[in-house]
């Protein structure tokens, strides 16, 4: 007996940054969108907890309690009273370390994962609330769709999408630690007032249109100058994606992935082909989105 949930990764069309807290944390405006690049959790009974990964990258992924997807099932287990003893196998396709959730994503997976195998009929606002102890994205990798994100992130309000969107990613030759980004922010902000993170009313309003030209228009990231500050030829590879055609170009998250949208499918694939001849890149990849959240697969 085995469970396998398959769940999305994610860009942000809109991540707007507050100061930072007094607990470290700071406080956002952050549009999602799930997109299709997918991880698949599986979880099986087994003598005691164990993390197993393959795909690309894997071989960065920790293997130890320290991974999202084993936290998830002790922070349940916990809950439920009973011991996390399964065998948790991450089969990889969204990209590590990229700023597009991958983490976060194998944390909701292995969590419903655990859930339906261990048959604990935990309400959805519970399960929720366990994604938020675990990561400030991993409620929304539960969710997918669209959604407003705010506090840290981890308090959703769904958002209506009147279409879909085309989406080309570029994966860089290296990560880059969230954390250090954000602390890149706080040292670029040093001196000067921070406005309170709102969503932008254009950027929700394209997003209900479904409109691709208004969405490139209103989409920003508050933490793109710090990404690339710290990794100064991402911006090669933004112009190399604008060059092939893509209506907007934006780091996605914390980086060092780089997002494009397109008009369409054929567009899309002639900023992929650009990206490719580029050399700025390491691997490109289309996808498309709002996409459903995390889903247990028959």
């Amino acid at each position: 007996m085995s469970v396998t949930v398959r769940v999305p990764a994610k860009v942000n069309v809109q991540l707007a940054v507050g100061a930072a807290r007094p607990d470290g944390f700071h406080d956002l405006a952050n549009v999602f969108l799930a997109v299709g690049l997918y991880d698949e959790v599986t979880v099986t009974p087994a003598e005691e907890l164990r993390v197993t990964c393959e795909g690309p990258d894997a071989g960065q992924v920790p293997l130890d309690h320290t991974n999202l997807a084993a936290r998830a099932a002790v922070a349940l287990a916990r809950r439920r009273g009973i011991e996390p003893a399964v065998h948790i196998h991450i089969a990889k396709d969204i990209p590590v370390a990229g700023g597009m959730a991958g983490g976060s994503a194998d944390g909701a997976g292995a969590l419903l994962a655990c859930d339906a195998l261990w048959a604990t009929g935990a309400p959805r606002a519970e399960l929720l609330a366990v994604c938020a102890e675990l990561g400030s994205d991993v409620p929304f990798s539960l969710v997918g769709g669209a959604a407003l994100g705010v506090g840290r992130g981890e308090r959703l309000t769904a958002l209506e999408t009147g279409g879909g969107f085309h989406w080309v990613f570029a994966m860089a030759e290296r990560g880059l630690s969230t954390p250090a980004v954000f602390r890149e922010f706080d040292r670029l902000a040093e001196g000067r007032r921070i406005p309170e993170p709102v969503a932008s009313r254009e950027l929700l309003q394209a997003l209900a249109a479904g409109d691709a030209e208004a969405l490139a228009a209103a989409v920003s990231n508050d933490l793109q100058p710090a990404a690339l500050s710290l990794f100064p030829e991402l911006a090669d590879t933004l112009e190399a994606g604008r060059a092939g055609g893509a209506l907007t170009a934006l780091v996605s998250g914390s980086g060092p992935t780089t997002a494009f949208l397109a008009r369409d499918a054929e567009s899309a694939e002639k900023v992929a082909q650009t990206l490719r001849a580029s050399g700025t890149c390491r691997t490109v990849r289309t996808a498309t989105g709002p996409v459903p959240g995390a889903t247990v697969l028959p």
